[in-house]
């Protein structure tokens, strides 16, 4: 009688360890493999030769100088927001509530220009607005921060929650500051005096986010990996029996973290309403907050890798757009070949991490039971 209890066809094995070359080999082929099945896409839905799908999308973001810089400057942007949520994901701190806390840091700078402006020096300005925006972001992240310290709440739910009350704060001052009264819309703020303005960096508005994006970065991480307080957060990430019992106080711990976190993410709107946009909107933030998220996480919460991260999302997004304008597409289709990519890009992750083996045919004929 033959054996019924065959070896499955493969099986799943988790790595030891992988040499960062095959890793980088295996996300470049993960690329080559998505900008192939994004090509077969657009042949077969549009007809355009994919290969001036692919130029435009590094016109869109590198096209002009001002795109150049433009490009930079969100990468800036959403690598700050990135940065600001790693430590509380360190922790296993589930922080979604980076859209609302640069929010709150956006609307506190805007309420310095805004109250502020003729009452005070343009210098005392700025660093009321760099407290103020700090201090509100902060804040906005110590209250889940808090209620998981004391009641071990789901902070999940209370971050998110409190993405949609910041929304709404920023609506209800948008109608207070109005201008012109009726707009809906607070407009251009100090346009005629520039009081509450960021300065200028060498003559350049982009430069000021960028160079403050790659302090931070450095920053963090010798923050994460060479200090005491980065090491508590790891011990608290992996086992909070563990730090416990080391003599780590886990509730303190849990609210530094966000206090931090809330205080990277409140410079973000500081950055965004003083020295980008000059006003304040419910969209300043531009979703960045969310696709943060996914660029630490992309990241293994390496802030140098997140600068790469970060660097290939808006890329997309922005080369994205440029192919609405040039073939005439609507948003939806280059949605769909950002997509492709990302989730080509994130499922390699599991090749790095893992490795398949195939059962091997047997040689002869199959042996049977007696």
């Amino acid at each position: 009688m033959k054996n019924k209890h065959r070896d499955p066809l493969f099986h799943i094995v988790k790595r030891d360890a992988i040499s960062w070359q095959k890793s980088l080999g295996i996300r470049l082929l993960a690329i080559v493999a998505a900008l192939v099945v994004c090509a077969v896409v657009t042949t077969v839905l549009t007809g355009i030769n994919p290969i001036q799908v692919y130029t435009s999308i590094f016109v869109g973001a590198f096209g002009t100088v001002r795109k150049t810089w433009i490009t930079f400057q969100n990468v800036a942007i959403l690598l700050l927001i990135a940065l600001a949520l790693t430590p509380a994901f360190r922790m296993r701190f589930w922080n979604i509530g980076g859209e609302g806390q640069v929010l709150v840091g956006g609307l506190a700078a805007a309420a310095c220009m805004i109250c502020l402006a003729g009452k005070v020096p343009h210098a005392a300005v700025i660093a009321l607005m760099v407290v103020c925006s700090l201090g509100a972001g902060a804040i906005w992240g110590l209250i889940p921060a808090f209620f998981k310290a004391k009641w071990n709440t789901n902070e999940t739910l209370s971050t998110l929650m409190m993405n949609y009350i910041a929304t709404q704060l920023v609506a209800f001052y948008t109608i207070v500051w109005e201008m012109p009264k009726g707009s809906g819309k607070i407009g251009i703020i100090n346009q005629k005096t520039n009081i509450g303005w960021l300065p200028e960096v060498a003559g350049s508005k982009y430069l000021l986010s960028i160079i403050v994006a790659l302090v931070v970065t450095v920053l963090m991480y010798v923050y994460l990996n060479y200090s005491k307080q980065g090491y508590e957060i790891s011990v608290v990430g992996e086992s909070e029996r563990t730090a416990r019992y080391v003599g780590i106080k886990v509730e303190r711990i849990i609210m530094r973290t966000m206090l931090l976190s809330g205080a990277i993410c409140g410079l973000v709107g500081l950055l965004l309403v003083g020295g980008i946009n000059h006003t304040v909107t419910t969209t300043v933030a531009n979703g960045q907050g969310f696709t943060a998220v996914m660029v630490s996480w992309m990241a293994k919460f390496n802030p140098f890798t997140m600068i790469l991260t970060s660097f290939l999302i808006i890329f997309l997004n922005r080369g994205a757009s440029e192919i609405s304008t040039s073939f005439g597409l609507n948003q939806s289709f280059s949605d769909i070949l950002t997509g492709i990519i990302l989730f080509f890009i994130i499922g390699c992750e599991f090749f790095i991490a893992y490795k398949i083996h195939f059962r091997k045919k047997l040689e002869g004929s199959v042996k049977a039971d007696d």
